[in-house]
C-alpha cells in the first residue's frame, strides 16, 4: 500500500477535469472558454484526399509500426519551415510528439526530479503547470508584462539564488509568441537575454511556440532557440493550423535530449498513420494560404472581441489586443473575483476561464481568459454582452448587500 501511495503522491494535486471545457451542449451557447481553431477553416477535404493517397501508394506500409514515407516527410517539412523562426536543426534534433503537450510532458519527465525547480511565467499555460507538478517540481513564477516575461526579474532571481547558494532552475518554461493566456509576445531583446541567462546559469529553456504561425501583426521574431540551441527545447504543433485532433507536434533540441525523449517513448514511432496523412498533405497543400485564411479570420474576430469588451465594460476592465494566437486577457480591479459571476454567465449562455487557473499559487481571480478563434463574430458579440450583464448584475448585488447594514443602522 505504501508503494501505491508513493505512486500517486503527485496526482492528488492535479485537477480532475479539463480546464476550459464545459458540458454545455446547447448549440446557442458561446464557448469563449474553448482554445480551439475555427472549425470551418480546418482542411477536412484535403486531409481526406491525403489519407486516400497515402493508402493508395504506400498501402499496408502506411499502417505498420514505423509507417512509410510520412514520418520523414513531416520531419523534413518541419525542419525546413522552422528556418522561418531562425531555427537551423537536423534530423538528430527532431522528434514528433503527441501535440506540443507531449513535448512539455517529456521535457518534465527527463529533466525534473522531485524537489527540482521549474520556473514559469505568471500567468502561464495550465497544462504546463500540471506537467511540472506531476514531476514533483517546485514551481517558481516570474511575472509577465506587455512585452512578455519580465527578464530583469528573472535575472535578479537567478543572481540571488546563486549568491545564496539556492537551487537554480532545471528549466524555464516560456511562451514567446501570443502567450497563453495573456496574448503578449516576448520582445526581441528579452528573447536574446533569456538565452544569455540560460547559458550563464546553465539551465534549459522550454520554449512553447504552439501559436507561432498565427501571426496577425505580420512581424516574425526569431525563436529563443536561435540564440542558444544547446540550452533550449523548442516545441510546437499542427494543432492550431491543421487541426487539434491530429495530435501531431514536435520537439527540437540537442541530440542528447532527443535521445532521452525517444527512450521515454519506448522506441515506438508516434502516430505513423497520422504522419503518413499529414506528410502527404504537406507535399501538395498550400500551407501559407491556410495560415493566411486563419490569420485574416482571427484578426476580424479579435477586433470584434476587443471592441465589444471596451463598449460593454468601459473603464471596468483593462484589455490589450494581441498580435496573434487565440486569446484575449481581461483584467478587472483586484477586488473583483470573476468566479463569482461565472455561474450567472454560464446561465446566460457564455463561458470563460477564470484567471486563477493560470497561476501556480492559485491567485489571479480578477483576470479571465477569452478565446476569439473558435466563435463567429456574431457569437462573440452576443457572448460579451451576456458576460457584461452577468458582471454588472453581480456588481449591483454586491452594492445592495453593502447597503443593508447601513439601512439597519
Amino acid at each position: 500500500m505504501g508503494d501505491q501511495a508513493a505512486a500517486y503522491r503527485f496526482a492528488r494535486n492535479l485537477p480532475a477535469r479539463s480546464i476550459g471545457g464545459t458540458k454545455v451542449t446547447d448549440p446557442q451557447h458561446v464557448h469563449l472558454s474553448y482554445g480551439f481553431p475555427a472549425t470551418d477553416l480546418l482542411p477536412v477535404e484535403e486531409l481526406h484526399a491525403a489519407a486516400a493517397e497515402a493508402l493508395k501508394w504506400d498501402r499496408a506500409d502506411a499502417l505498420h509500426y514505423s509507417g512509410a514515407k510520412g514520418p520523414a516527410r513531416v520531419r523534413d517539412w518541419v525542419l525546413a519551415r522552422s528556418r522561418k523562426f531562425g531555427i537551423h536543426a537536423g534530423a538528430e534534433n527532431f522528434i514528433p510528439t503527441f501535440g506540443a503537450i507531449q513535448g512539455i510532458d517529456l521535457t518534465a519527465r527527463i529533466l525534473l526530479n522531485p524537489g527540482d525547480e521549474a520556473w514559469v511565467e505568471a500567468p502561464t499555460f495550465f497544462n504546463g503547470l500540471q506537467a511540472f507538478r506531476a514531476a514533483g517540481a517546485v514551481i517558481k513564477s516570474i511575472p509577465v508584462d506587455e512585452q512578455g516575461l519580465q527578464v530583469e526579474l528573472l535575472e535578479a532571481a537567478l543572481k540571488q539564488a546563486a549568491e545564496r547558494k539556492e537551487p537554480i532552475p532545471k528549466l524555464l518554461y516560456c511562451m514567446p509568441n501570443y502567450h497563453n493566456p495573456t496574448g503578449v509576445s516576448l520582445s526581441l531583446e528579452r528573447r536574446r537575454k533569456i538565452a544569455e541567462l540560460a547559458v550563464a546559469y546553465n539551465f534549459l529553456v522550454l520554449e512553447d511556440d504552439a501559436y507561432a504561425e498565427l501571426n496577425i501583426s505580420g512581424e516574425t521574431l526569431p525563436a529563443i532557440y536561435s540564440f542558444a540551441p544547446e540550452q533550449v527545447i523548442y516545441v510546437s504543433t499542427f494543432s492550431k493550423t491543421l487541426g487539434p485532433g491530429l495530435r501531431l507536434g514536435w520537439a527540437i533540441a540537442a541530440p542528447e535530449v532527443i535521445t532521452h525523449m525517444a527512450t521515454l517513448s519506448l522506441g515506438s514511432q508516434l502516430n505513423p498513420f497520422t504522419q503518413e496523412v499529414v506528410g502527404e498533405l504537406l507535399q501538395h497543400y498550400g500551407f501559407d494560404e491556410q495560415v493566411t485564411k486563419l490569420t485574416e479570420r482571427y484578426r476580424a474576430q479579435r477586433d470584434t472581441m476587443i471592441q465589444a469588451l471596451r463598449r460593454e465594460f468601459a473603464e471596468h476592465i483593462a484589455v490589450q489586443a494581441p498580435d496573434g494566437g487565440f486569446f484575449v486577457w481581461v483584467t478587472f480591479d483586484e477586488q473583483v473575483d470573476v468566479r463569482q459571476f461565472a455561474p450567472a454567465a454560464l446561465a446566460k449562455g457564455v463561458s470563460f476561464v477564470a484567471g486563477n487557473a493560470f497561476f501556480a499559487d492559485g491567485e489571479g481571480s480578477h483576470h479571465l481568459r477569452l478565446c476569439f478563434s473558435f466563435c463567429s463574430k456574431e457569437q462573440i458579440e452576443r457572448g460579451i454582452k451576456a458576460l457584461a450583464e452577468a458582471y454588472f448584475e453581480a456588481l449591483q448585488g454586491q452594492a445592495a448587500q453593502q447597503a443593508v447594514p447601513e439601512l439597519q443602522a
